[in-house]
């Protein structure tokens, strides 16, 4: 394997790469990564990947245009470098809210940058949670993707928590599915945030739908958090509702503004975020944020993916750190 693997990453999120190759026991290529005095990215791969199998690591995190744009020219060079196999890894995939066209003159921005991964000459696609899972039909090359509720949930089972005590929450109707499986498994109580979204960036938490949750240690679910708002409001009406206990796990903690401080101010105890992308400041806010890897889960899929073996058996499976 390690004769004709190779992974490379570019700027956006270069320890979870490490991790990936510490858990492949490989190093991680090298590639030098630039600016022109314009601005312009400058890329150039230090070492000999033709006829190999590559995996670039580049979450699509802000400053999102810089990062899908690092993605492009890597993917570009290593096509020209005469790669076999060009698989990108994208743990989190930036322009995925607007998916669909669900009012006039707008564009659908999901399917244009799997457009631009697909044109440059990416063979692959590795991702991790995306914000709508149709969004894997936009691309015309294979899709792996993970989610990372088998490390969400290995973590929450080791609390070791009393299930009679525990309301499952989805903090709006997009997650249920996702509630609903982790509330078999884990036990309690399952509930619903009634969520009214009232502007691109502003929503409105109004009631609890199922429960019940009074007296219980809630914890949410969710894809992805960037400003707090839908987390925050959720959490006060869970704390409204009778909750002692209110925490929330997140695959991508984009944490944009000053998202973790507005988030500390509110009913929540607990904020449990991957490594998909970095945690800002993450050093500050110990014992309010926790920070699992999702290393040991891409580091297996891309071993499978390189051996042509089954990447669906890592849904539910149990992936421990090295």
């Amino acid at each position: 394997m390690h004769d004709r693997l190779k992974v490379f990453c570019g700027s956006a999120n270069r320890p979870l790469a490490r991790r990936i190759c510490d858990y492949l026991g490989i190093e991680l290529g090298k590639i030098n990564i630039g600016r022109f005095p314009d601005n312009e990215i400058s890329l150039k791969i230090e070492e000999d990947v033709r006829g190999r199998d590559v995996f670039l690591v580049q979450p699509t995190c802000p400053p999102v245009n810089e990062h899908i744009m690092e993605l492009l020219i890597m993917i570009d060079s290593f096509r020209r470098a005469s790669a076999q196999r060009i698989t990108a890894v994208v743990p989190y995939y930036g322009y995925a809210r607007q998916d669909r066209k669900d009012e006039g003159r707008v564009p659908i921005t999901a399917k244009l940058v799997a457009n631009l991964i697909t044109e440059a000459g990416c063979d692959r696609v590795l991702c991790l949670d995306l914000h709508a899972a149709q969004i894997q039909g936009f691309f015309d090359v294979p899709v792996d993707h993970l989610y990372a509720v088998p490390v969400l949930h290995h973590y929450i089972e080791k609390l070791e928590l009393d299930p009679d005590e525990l309301a499952i929450v989805s903090p709006d109707e997009g997650r249920i599915k996702l509630a609903l499986k982790l509330q078999r498994r884990l036990g309690g109580t399952l509930a619903v945030i009634d969520k009214r979204r009232s502007s691109a960036t502003e929503t409105d938490q109004v009631s609890i739908i199922g429960g019940p949750v009074d007296g219980k240690i809630a914890i949410m679910f969710d894809d992805m958090i960037s400003t707090g708002g839908s987390v925050v409001g959720a959490a006060r009406v869970l704390h409204a509702s009778g909750a002692r206990d209110i925490r929330v796990c997140v695959t991508h903690g984009l944490f944009c503004n000053n998202a973790l401080e507005r988030m500390r101010q509110s009913p929540l105890v607990q904020i449990v975020a991957t490594d998909s992308v970095p945690l800002p400041n993450a050093e500050n806010h110990e014992g309010f944020l926790t920070q699992l890897s999702v290393a040991p889960l891409l580091g297996e899929a891309i071993k499978r993916i390189h051996r042509n073996e089954s990447v669906s058996f890592l849904f539910n499976t149990k992936i421990s750190e090295r």
